[in-house]
């Protein structure tokens, strides 16, 4: 009969909203227009199953009046949250939608009709089943155990302490037909349950999913440098201590290559800003689909780039940045502004004992330093 408020509409948004420090003004809005359509939905429970009330009034089981005052009493109760809620009280709770509070006066209400109209009993203590299975579905654990403790001892006083004699009533056809209208409301909620359950599991699974894509893309963006779309100066730093540290352990050769666009501020200054943002994802993508699964590429810092090389002995780095070089020196230029040319220099070193990533650096440094003293569009190795 009367059910208990749960976030239905949008439970997985509910629980963000519960999680979050701070609410907008936009999500606080969300919260109250759910709370109005739950206790909307509690407020219908309450009159239809009030009409059931006349039909067993109408049989004669009980006085006319019960429907109208078991009517009166669940949507005064709805009222009263729904003054809290417009108010903004329930925002001082985490638990916005009351789940214990309403679980525990819904139960008081079908426990308190049980003992006026004992006759009918058992169609509220079903109702009692409804009522559990809502608030179980937004409760915590401690909530559930409140819940349950308070229906115990509800059902321990009225048994045991009363002797109401709650009956089923199904002495004439028309009892006979509210009783089944009853179980069939009271099991038609129940597999309304099963079924929104079953719903917000499959619906927080593919949250769940989405959430774990976004986090997976906000990292990537994280990694990525955002011009280029090579690793960003942090994430290839790391790349290349976790490259340092396995060519240590296994005793396997490793190499780097500093690689720089020759006279980057001239096409700059020349060409513009947006063309040289043009030629550094040019160039870019082309060392993208020239160099192996196993190396690693990032952007250093400005037109400065850092190549890692793991199971790469100095010829052989040299030998692939030479190649390179020679690729991006014959790549058509022209297409961003006639007669631009681009070329690069590179400073390859490969590692040695118990070598540290800044000496690494700073003698693939010195080889790039090298290559540019020497005229640039060199590759030049230490």
């Amino acid at each position: 009969m009367g059910t208990v408020a749960s976030p239905f509409l949008n439970p997985i948004a509910a629980e963000l909203d519960v999680v979050s420090p701070t609410l907008t003004a936009k999500a606080l809005s969300r919260r109250a227009k759910q709370r109005r359509q739950i206790q909307g939905m509690i407020a219908v429970g309450y009159v239809i199953d009030a009409f059931v009330l006349l039909i067993y009034a109408h049989a004669g089981t009980i006085p006319a009046t019960i429907g109208p005052a078991y009517a009166a009493s669940g949507l005064v109760f709805v009222a009263c949250y729904l003054v809290l809620s417009e108010t903004g009280f329930n925002e001082r709770f985490k638990d916005h939608y009351f789940v214990a509070s309403q679980s525990i006066v819904s139960m008081a209400i079908m426990l308190t009709f049980t003992y006026i109209v004992p006759e009918i009993g058992v169609t509220f203590l079903c109702t009692l089943f409804v009522v559990f299975n809502f608030s179980s579905l937004r409760s915590t654990p401690r909530q559930t155990a409140i819940v349950w403790t308070a229906m115990a001892f509800g059902i321990a006083g009225l048994f045991l302490l009363t002797d109401k004699p709650i009956s089923i009533p199904h002495s004439t056809y028309l009892e006979r037909f509210a009783t089944m209208l009853m179980f069939i409301l009271s099991i038609g909620r129940c597999m309304f349950l099963g079924i929104f359950s079953s719903s917000l599991r499959q619906s927080l699974y593919k949250r769940g999913l989405e959430l774990k894509e976004a986090y997976k893309r906000i990292e990537e963006l994280a990694e990525l440098d955002e011009l280029t779309g090579s690793f960003n100066r942090r994430c290839i730093m790391r790349m290349l201590d976790g490259e340092i540290a396995r060519a240590h352990c296994s005793q396997t050769p490793c190499s780097i290559a500093l690689i720089d666009l020759d006279w980057f501020k001239r096409i700059n200054d020349t060409y513009g800003h947006p063309t040289g943002d043009e030629v550094l994802r040019t160039f870019a993508i082309t060392v993208f689909a020239n160099i192996r699964n196993i190396d690693r590429f990032g952007r250093y810092g400005g037109e400065e780039f850092l190549l890692v090389l793991p199971d790469t002995p100095n010829d052989v780095a040299a030998r692939i940045l030479d190649r390179l070089r020679a690729i991006i020196a014959d790549l058509d230029w022209s297409a961003f502004s006639p007669g631009m040319r681009v070329t690069i220099s590179a400073g390859v070193a490969t590692l040695r004992a118990d070598e540290t990533a800044d000496t690494f650096l700073a003698r693939a440094d010195n080889a790039l330093y090298l290559a540019k003293a020497r005229g640039r569009n060199l590759i030049a190795s230490t």
